[in-house]
């Protein structure tokens, strides 16, 4: 478990050092920085990103939805999960 924890926060970090990351907020709770469910929720992303993404074979029953709508609702499983 600890070196998991500590794969995530490496993981955490080097994306962070790429791109500024806000803390996921509720109206009643400020966090001035983001916590471990936040670091995992962003690990999740990335990696389902990866995994979803990708170039896949072409096949003629695909239908296109927008990319706002595909982000919220990975952003929103990933805290779930």
């Amino acid at each position: 478990m600890l070196g998991l924890f500590s794969w995530v926060t490496l993981v955490t970090q080097q994306y962070v050092s790429r791109t500024p990351v806000r803390a996921r907020q509720a109206a009643w709770y400020h966090k001035a920085l983001p916590t471990f469910a936040d670091a995992l929720a962003l690990v999740r992303r990335e990696l389902w990103a990866q995994a979803a993404f990708r170039l896949s074979a072409s096949e003629p029953d695909m239908v296109k939805v927008p990319r706002a709508f595909v982000e919220h609702l990975t952003e929103t499983l990933c805290y779930a999960a």
